[in-house]
């Protein structure tokens, strides 16, 4: 059962802001905007609360920048939502490792 979309999406502020021009939110790949559905879909499912995201997603920013790394929002992006696919057991490992072969694999999509 669907629930009503959870404003701190939205509202997300400080490392965690989605990037946005004029208001509205960007996506340089078509990947960015898929990987940014798929987590709020999961999110208005019930499979987790937004600040479980949030927190992992804050937390890979630390990370990129304690080490000097510079991953773009997305991928650090993705990179919460694998953690929290896998924390919550949602997906295991070798689910995980396969399916992103296969998505490389096939390439970018529009």
């Amino acid at each position: 059962m669907s629930r009503p979309a959870d404003h701190g999406v939205s509202g997300m502020t400080g490392e965690a802001a989605l990037p946005r021009r004029n208001g509205e939110l960007v996506f340089e790949e078509p990947w960015e905007g898929r990987a940014f559905g798929l987590a709020v879909a999961m999110n208005e499912s019930g499979v987790y609360d937004w600040t479980d995201f949030r927190d992992r997603l804050v937390e890979e920013t630390a990370h990129d920048e304690g080490h000097g790394e510079q991953s773009g929002y997305y991928e650090r992006w993705l990179r919460a939502l694998e953690r929290l696919a896998l924390d919550r057991g949602l997906v295991t490992p070798s689910e995980l490792e396969v399916r992103t072969e296969v998505c490389a694999a096939e390439g970018p999509h529009d």
